[in-house]
């Protein structure tokens, strides 16, 4: 783990989408934060440990999601597919599919699997994973704004380009 430092941190941004706006400095206190994400390995250590099943390897429930037809209720993961060409940056929902059958053991789907990957960062998991996760190890997650000033770090004013 490394500590961050406490300061002051950006939240939100003025240019890109509207439920962002507006972008405003918040202070967080100094904290400790993971260097690196969380491995395929380290997490198939604690399912091994507790037996969790991750959000995406359960069926949604029909009762959340009233008129969904079956198949959108399996479990399945959102899975980065790129595009045929010629490529639209903007569109980013042609980026991305709904798979039935992807999970964090499966990246990319049936007949995907994370072997020789152990050492990659875990995908396809939910707030409510990383949350057991974090109680599992001891630890919390951070919240926003300490991610923010983690990720950015120190940075300031700069600007992120969304090929927009």
């Amino acid at each position: 783990m490394v500590w961050i430092p406490g300061g002051a941190s950006s939240l939100g941004s003025d240019h890109h989408y509207p439920e962002e706006a507006p972008a405003h400095r918040v202070e967080v206190e100094g904290f400790w934060i993971d260097q690196a994400p969380v491995t395929n390995a380290q997490f198939q250590k604690f399912v091994k440990a507790t037996g969790h099943r991750t959000v995406a390897e359960c069926p949604a429930d029909p009762a959340l999601y009233p008129g969904a037809a079956t198949a959108q209720l399996l479990p399945a993961s959102i899975v980065f597919v790129p595009p045929p060409l010629p490529l639209r940056p903007a569109d980013h929902y042609r980026w991305w599919q709904y798979i039935p059958g992807a999970d964090w053991r499966h990246p990319e789907g049936p007949g995907s699997s994370i072997k020789g990957r152990e050492q990659h960062p875990v995908v396809h998991l939910a707030h409510a994973d990383a949350v057991a996760y974090a109680a599992w190890i001891g630890k919390l997650l951070p919240c926003e704004a300490e991610w923010e000033r983690a990720a950015w770090g120190g940075a300031r004013g700069l600007r992120v380009c969304l090929g927009r």
